[in-house]
């Protein structure tokens, strides 16, 4: 068995968690709203039909904030169409996916959602077809008590207090030639820092995210990030980063290493932020919104099956295997390890699309694989990252090199009494012994360790077998001569939760 040593110190952090990087995303797409948190006529469906079940499975992940209403969705939105009567707001063509959007569930209806699931809302503007005016109307209408045109139509509609949202998005991927108003990064820097602007003259209290490039791989990245923010550095506070990755050659190792390429992709953002920073002699730090993240290819197939003008029809429903569940984890990791700057991430979405959350309409909702490391580190990583030296077993795959086996990091509790290892053994084959070592933190015990494992990569949970694969508490950590010293079976996600002993 090859061993690993992960070698922690109670002085030597990353920095704070903000709990927003446990953020999730809900977009007008596919059975995410409708059929997903929402259904009327479900057994489950309180008064406003939202969907109960749902709405336990998404408490018990404890997500701190929801990317809405897109996406690409939100660039060809206008937010009017989803506030007042219900019976008569319009459907739409829907032009992102090619869907008829019937507006039943629109801001405020969202934002008791949030409220019922315990979350905060990330909205974002439409600076696709839309701009400064749509945008400054949408936050009066949201975020001032009273007194003004916006915020007394709300009120007539039925919603006396302001919803109060603090995080905004600056539109979304607007470097993609598939969105509705694609910009050069002149032109939407430009809109973009125009609309940040009277943005915060209508709530100064608010943060704004920029669109960065919708993916490391575009052609214009990072120039894209530099022109944008050489436009809106001093009127916004985060920068965004999305990415989704495949397995589609079937190379499990390969696939299981590319959390790699997701550091890469956060340090790169860093660094055009700080050059631009240098650049304006600023004092002030842009930090990271990693609000477009997950695994997707599953679906890719099934969704050029689909009749155009459907209403919410299956789209992007990933069903998620055991690997998957692993690489989730890793990216947890990674976002974990970049604390300091990734502030905010979204995994994209929380139901039915590409989601942890599937659910049956009219009937059951489960627990996707990737579910599990989500609720693990939401739970459990709170508190500050701390700075991880990590020795272990290295190997190459088609795409990277000096892979480490073990790929970990570990966060402290804001009462420094309790710590929590996050670990994924990517090894094909061996297990791996870890030692934990602990350096001036005192006497700590094993909580419990956590282990998701299964001999089937490709294993599913479905309706019909929803626990085929779950966490267990199994794992055989121990305390032993001030440090922690565990088995880590090859391909498995590893959650270790410590105690000091008083």
């Amino acid at each position: 068995m090859d061993n690993a040593k992960m070698i922690l110190n109670k002085d030597y952090v990353v920095g704070p968690v903000d709990k927003r990087i446990y953020g999730s995303f809900i977009e007008h797409l596919g059975r995410a709203v409708y059929g997903g948190i929402y259904e009327p006529g479900h057994p489950t469906a309180n008064k406003l039909g939202f969907r109960q079940d749902v709405s336990e499975m998404i408490k018990e992940l404890q997500v701190p904030i929801v990317r809405y209403p897109g996406g690409n969705f939100v660039s060809g939105y206008k937010w009017e169409d989803g506030v007042g009567p219900v019976d008569k707001r319009p459907r739409r063509t829907e032009l992102a996916w090619s869907t008829i959007e019937t507006n039943e569930v629109g801001t405020n209806e969202f934002m008791t959602w949030a409220k019922e699931v315990g979350t905060e809302v990330m909205m974002a503007v439409n600076l696709g077809t839309r701009g400064v005016e749509a945008a400054r109307n949408l936050i009066e209408y949201c975020n001032l008590s009273q007194g003004t045109y916006y915020s007394d139509l709300r009120k007539s509609h039925g919603y006396s207090q302001p919803h109060n949202i603090k995080t905004w998005c600056l539109g979304n991927e607007m470097d993609g030639s598939w969105q509705i108003g694609a910009k050069t990064a002149e032109e939407y820097g430009r809109l973009a820092c125009e609309t940040a602007k009277v943005m915060k003259m209508v709530d100064p209290t608010i943060e704004l995210v920029a669109c960065g490039s919708s993916g490391s791989g575009m052609p214009t990245f990072a120039q894209w990030e530099a022109t944008v923010l050489e436009h809106t550095y001093e009127h916004v506070d985060y920068i965004s980063l999305h990415t989704y990755y495949g397995n589609q050659d079937n190379d499990t190792a390969n696939f299981l290493a590319k959390s790699v390429d997701m550091d890469a992709f956060i340090k790169s953002v860093v660094a055009t932020c700080d050059y631009v920073k240098a650049k304006k002699r600023s004092k002030k730090q842009i930090n990271l919104s990693f609000d477009e993240w997950n695994v997707w290819f599953h679906s890719n197939e099934a969704d050029k099956k689909i009749d155009r003008w459907s209403i919410a029809p299956p789209q992007l429903e990933d069903i998620y295997n055991f690997e998957d569940a692993l690489l989730v984890g890793s990216m947890l990791i990674t976002l974990l390890k970049n604390a300091d700057r990734v502030k905010i991430a979204c995994l994209a979405q929380l139901v039915n699309v590409i989601a942890p959350i599937m659910t049956e309409n009219g009937g059951s909702a489960w627990k996707q694989t990737i579910y599990y490391p989500y609720l693990h580190t939401s739970v459990f990583g709170r508190g500050t990252v701390l700075n991880t030296i990590m020795k272990a077993p290295k190997f190459d795959t088609k795409d990277f090199t000096d892979v480490s086996a073990i790929d970990a990091t570990a966060v402290i509790s804001d009462s420094n009494d309790e710590i929590t290892v996050f670990a994924v053994n990517r090894h094909m084959e061996d297990s791996i012994t870890l030692d934990v070592e602990l350096n001036g933190f005192g006497q700590f015990e094993v909580v419990e360790h956590i282990v998701l494992e299964h001999d089937d990569v490709k294993a599913t949970n479905t309706k019909e077998n929803p626990n085929n694969v779950i966490p267990s508490n199994n794992g055989n950590a121990i305390a032993e001569d001030g440090s922690i010293k565990a088995s880590l079976k090859n391909l498995s996600w590893n959650v270790i939760r410590l105690k000091k002993v008083k």
